[in-house]
């Protein structure tokens, strides 16, 4: 067997496959690169778990081809303007801040509203922006906004997005190959924000509130994107805390990091060293992950 032209995002691309998509160009001399992707798409069945149709990396990798050498695409008639370039910050919201203290069954039933492309997701962003020590950022990939509510009040936000594709101690907690790695990463989740509002002050909450967040999350993210996760991670910084709440709810130390991120030109740390914490979410996690049966 040939071996590919080129390979894109784990899809491996043969020369019978550009041969077809040089015929596609020469049927359609009218269609833009965006039209000619979503034939691509159509013609190779190739889609996201959800059904949609993987136009952007489709797209990403017939400019691969274009610029290897490999096929011509029309030229770019317009750029489109890119909304994270320009996204403006969350507005600041107003909401009652009385404090709410005492123990933890005094708070009375505790509600999880998933917010993702909800008129209540301006709410968690703004209260993120507002009180969260990261601030607010967008989160990238597939991606889940929880707003926690006791009494119909805002207790906490959570938000979850697509895993870092490379993290050392993840890796090797999960002893999955390359292949497998990028073949499953889809299947993990990564907690980029947890925030308790700070006028809120119950003990065990914290901890309380990720039991509960986990065992709902892969849940939610098969009935948004079409699979599960099975494994959700973490980074914890230790200048600031030592990850207390999510060690009391059972999440694992996973290892450092190496403090450089993923674009670091040399070996030396660009960044503060995180730690990296993980939950299993289902049983045989690790087999799963590791030899793609999910």
């Amino acid at each position: 067997m040939a071996p590919p032209l080129l390979t894109h995002r784990g899809r491996a691309v043969s020369a019978e496959e550009v041969a077809g998509i040089r015929a596609l160009i020469a049927a359609h001399p009218a269609a833009s690169r965006r039209e000619l992707s979503q034939r691509v798409c159509a013609a190779w069945g190739w889609v996201q778990p959800n059904g949609h149709p993987r136009d952007l990396v489709c797209r990403a990798l017939l400019l691969a081809l274009h610029r290897g050498g490999h096929l011509v695409l029309p030229p770019v008639r317009r750029r489109p303007p890119n909304p994270l370039a320009h996204r403006r910050p969350p507005a600041p919201v107003a909401i009652d801040a009385t404090p709410i203290t005492g123990p933890l069954a005094a708070l009375g039933p505790l509600a999880f509203h998933q917010v993702r492309r909800t008129a209540a997701e301006p709410l968690v962003n703004g209260l993120l922006a507002a009180h969260h020590y990261l601030g607010y950022t967008q989160p990238v990939g597939e991606q889940l906004k929880f707003l926690v509510t006791a009494g119909g009040r805002p207790v906490a936000c959570f938000t979850w997005s697509s895993a870092p594709r490379h993290l050392g101690p993840r890796d090797r907690f999960l002893g999955w190959s390359a292949a497998a790695r990028q073949r499953n990463l889809r299947f993990l989740a990564y907690n980029s924000r947890f925030l308790i509002l700070p006028w809120v002050r119950v003990p065990h909450l914290a901890s309380h509130l990720l039991g509960r967040m986990v065992a709902r999350l892969p849940g939610e993210w098969a009935r948004v994107y079409g699979h599960p996760v099975y494994f959700a991670e973490t980074f914890v910084d230790p200048a600031r805390s030592r990850g207390t709440c999510y060690r009391a709810a059972n999440w694992v130390w996973l290892g450092r990091t190496t403090g450089r991120g993923k674009a670091a030109p040399t070996k030396r740390p660009t960044r503060s060293v995180k730690e990296v914490l993980g939950y299993p979410l289902v049983r045989r996690c690790r087999e799963r992950l590791a030899q793609g049966d999910g």
